[in-house]
């Protein structure tokens, strides 16, 4: 049933001792106001210990679009997210909040997206068509301007002494964000939630494509010293081979062998174990939302069969933090909300807010249960 009451703002006996007083009027058990935070929440900026940095861009989406307006989707979406959780004890109240989007960013994505358009249309730039070549070219200026603005918002976040999560728009957003959090490290890895590698090399003749991410990553920040990948399960022989030839440095478990593994008996646990094992002290996380099945994300650029359960996700997510190892950051991409119902949107929210809760708890600004 729809909330329609607006959430309460009285104190919880409780609750006392909270850091902030917004905190201690909040009540979690009431309905969220139209107009609030995210998740309902009601922190400010300066009262948040994590905040959501949203990137409305979706300028090379080659198949399905509508992913940059998944970051407003997915707040509104939020406020209908409960909050109580028994494994992780109130991660709410060390303060999340999201800001709001940059205007020249969605002017800068309309053009990128109207200059994309007719490449992908071709099958992308081959190198030959100068038309096409010149429209690639204005394409990869407006990401390399994307890839500054993240970076420089991502830098003053984390220099304040918060923790950052990027909120999607198409999975090339993040590059500057891992920029950010890489001059601020010696080295960590990171866990890529995907149904496909990201790492082409210039897909379409777009340097900062969807689906080059991970390979801009792997040849540009040297501080990623390890990408473990999981539920990959579309990607080129090339991509194949450029994987392998990193050796240790990329881990892939693609969901056919994931797959192949529980059907001998191998629990999820236990192959979660595995993947954990893989990763250094310090990780970000990576999840572009098609990871999972996609009938939890129908609308999602790219959709492919034999995804993730919702909670086969998050029970990796949780043996990361139990592990012991740090969740600096991480981004959540391709969310793309239907025109005819809420449901991306919806798991959207509750994948971010598990994502913000596993983060908080990682890095113990909240406990677990």
């Amino acid at each position: 049933m729809e909330r329609a009451a607006r959430r309460r703002e009285r104190p919880d006996p409780g609750r006392q001792g909270l850091k902030t007083a917004a905190a201690q009027a909040f009540d979690p058990n009431s309905a969220s106001a139209a107009g609030s935070g995210v998740f309902g929440l009601p922190f400010s900026e300066r009262e948040s210990a994590l905040v959501l940095l949203p990137v409305p861009w979706e300028a090379t989406v080659s198949y399905g679009g509508g992913t940059s307006q998944g970051p407003a989707a997915i707040l509104a979406a939020s406020r209908q997210v409960d909050l109580f959780a028994p494994d992780i004890r109130r991660p709410y109240e060390a303060g999340i909040c999201m800001l709001a989007p940059s205007r020249r960013i969605r002017s800068e994505n309309a053009a990128a997206r109207r200059a994309a358009a007719p490449v992908i249309a071709a099958g992308g730039w081959d190198g030959r068509n100068s038309r096409f070549g010149k429209a690639a070219a204005r394409v990869n200026a407006a990401g390399a301007r994307l890839n500054a603005l993240v970076r420089a918002e991502s830098a003053r976040i984390l220099a304040a002494g918060k923790i950052l999560g990027v909120v999607g728009g198409e999975h090339s957003v993040p590059f500057g964000a891992i920029q950010a959090a890489a001059a601020r490290s010696r080295g960590f890895g990171i866990l890529h939630l995907d149904a496909h590698s990201d790492t082409r090399d210039a897909f379409e003749g777009l340097r900062w494509s969807h689906a080059s991410i991970m390979r801009n990553v792997l040849e540009d920040i040297p501080q990623v010293r390890r990408l473990v990948q999981v539920g990959i399960r579309d990607f080129c022989e090339e991509e194949h081979l450029y994987c392998r030839g990193l050796g240790k440095r990329v881990r892939t478990f693609r969901a056919q062998d994931l797959a192949a593994a529980r059907f001998a008996g191998k629990s999820w646990d236990r192959t979660a174990r595995d993947i954990v094992a893989r990763l250094p002290k310090d990780v970000w996380v990576s999840f572009d939302i098609d990871a999972l099945d996609p009938s939890l994300c129908p609308h999602t650029g790219t959709p492919v069969p034999g995804g993730l359960g919702f909670w086969e996700a998050d029970h990796l997510l949780s043996r990361v933090v139990r592990s012991g190892r740090r969740i600096i950051g991480f981004d959540l991409c391709e969310v793309a909300p239907g025109r005819d119902d809420e449901w991306d949107a919806n798991v959207g929210a509750r994948i971010l807010y598990r994502l913000c809760s596993w983060t908080l708890a990682s890095q113990g600004k909240a406990a677990l249960g």
